[in-house]
């Protein structure tokens, strides 16, 4: 019923930014919780940044605090993640999700609807 596509990866240099975009399609996403996660090869999926349907609460992982901000436009039917002073470490391809149960959940199998991912890559 939801289709998710990110946009907005590519190759930057550290300490450069990023805008990472997920649009949504098929129906609203205005009363869905949203998270973005990210995978390097070799490696489970992680948690990277959450936001409540009604955008008062946000989360993220201890690495990306200071650094990286989550938002949406619900008008837009659009979730953003924000990324600054990227790092090395943050090279991984990206992934957005939504659920309308997900609550602040960190896990993936709380997502039901999963974008096809894009690549940040991070050169030192």
């Amino acid at each position: 019923q939801v289709q998710l596509v990110e946009s907005g990866g590519g190759l930057v240099q550290a300490g450069g930014s990023l805008r990472l975009s997920c649009a949504a399609s098929g129906r609203s996403v205005r009363n869905y919780d949203m998270g973005w996660f990210r995978q390097t090869p070799g490696k489970e999926r992680e948690f990277v940044a959450y936001i409540a349907w009604d955008t008062v609460i946000t989360d993220y992982t201890e690495s990306a605090k200071g650094r990286f901000t989550i938002s949406r436009d619900n008008a837009k039917n659009t979730v953003y993640l924000q990324m600054n002073n990227l790092k090395p470490e943050d090279t991984a391809v990206y992934y957005c999700a939504a659920d309308p149960l997900a609550g602040r959940s960190s896990r993936q199998g709380s997502y039901n609807y999963w974008g096809q991912g894009t690549q940040v890559t991070v050169s030192s």
